[in-house]
């Protein structure tokens, strides 16, 4: 990790990521953890998943997320912290009109840089069969869909 500030409007080296709809700023990112602000549209999520080698965090700043944790339904409003353990499944959603901005980390960092460029390079609309399979190849596994 190189010393220094990463200003508010910008992200490492001016990074911007398109993550299924989603925009993703790395903030920080060291061998033993990374950070990024995000920025989730009205109707946008990720679906069920589970990280088995990372913690996974997100700081509420704006707007109010819907979660699905461990198959319980809850939620998060703005100063609220989301503790996501590793091995743990877990869905994000913004079902509101509004958009939410938060603040994501991970410890460690393992393969997740690589996995959002991975999903950054399959465009706007990427197939969701692809998101899994590349995910899947750097360490963050999506559950199959409920039946219902």
């Amino acid at each position: 990790m190189i010393p220094g500030v990463t200003k508010s409007n910008s992200g490492i080296d001016d990074i911007s990521w398109n993550i299924l709809g989603q925009t993703y700023v790395p903030k920080l990112k060291s061998k033993n953890s990374m950070a990024w602000h995000a920025t989730l549209p009205k109707g946008t999520f990720v679906p069920p998943h589970i990280h088995p080698t990372q913690d996974e965090f997100i700081y509420v700043l704006e707007g109010r997320f819907d979660l699905l944790l461990n198959g319980v339904e809850t939620y998060a409003e703005p100063g609220d912290t989301i503790r996501l353990p590793m091995g743990i499944p877990h869905g994000i959603f913004n079902k509101t009109d509004t958009t939410i901005k938060c603040l994501f980390w991970v410890a460690p960092t393992r393969r997740l840089y690589d996995l959002f460029w991975a999903l950054h390079n399959l465009g706007p609309e990427p197939n969701p069969a692809d998101v899994v399979a590349i995910s899947a190849k750097h360490e963050v596994d999506f559950l199959p869909p409920d039946e219902d």
